[in-house]
């Protein structure tokens, strides 16, 4: 991260993935999950969906609907949030690509 003074005050950039710069493990993890459920949030307003009806359609029951809306997904895998949206009716595409560095990295485009 790079560092600046801004008006006397420390400012860190960010490196973009704000769970790597908290130094938390499987930041990249935590990153495409959010991501993704970011994105079922998004369709079930789009959709104008309660809790309940969003439970139903994506087949997982309502707590864990509530508790992802709250940003407590850790008992949803990457693929059941994939496999979520996909039931609201959006479609996932997973490029693989070589990698500039010598580990590759997981990256969530949305459109």
């Amino acid at each position: 991260m790079q560092k600046r003074v801004i008006e006397d005050v420390e400012v860190l950039r960010s490196s973009g993935n704000v769970f790597a710069d908290l130094g938390l493990p499987d930041a990249e993890k935590l990153k495409i999950k959010t991501g993704l459920a970011v994105e079922i949030r998004k369709a079930m307003r789009a959709l104008g969906l309660t809790q309940q009806e969003a439970a139903r359609q994506m087949g997982i029951p309502q707590p864990k609907v509530s508790s992802m809306m709250r940003g407590d997904f850790t008992n949803l895998s990457e693929r059941k949030l994939m496999d979520c949206l996909n039931r609201l009716g959006y479609d996932i595409e997973i490029k693989v690509r070589p990698a500039a560095e010598p580990v590759g990295h997981l990256t969530l485009t949305t459109t």
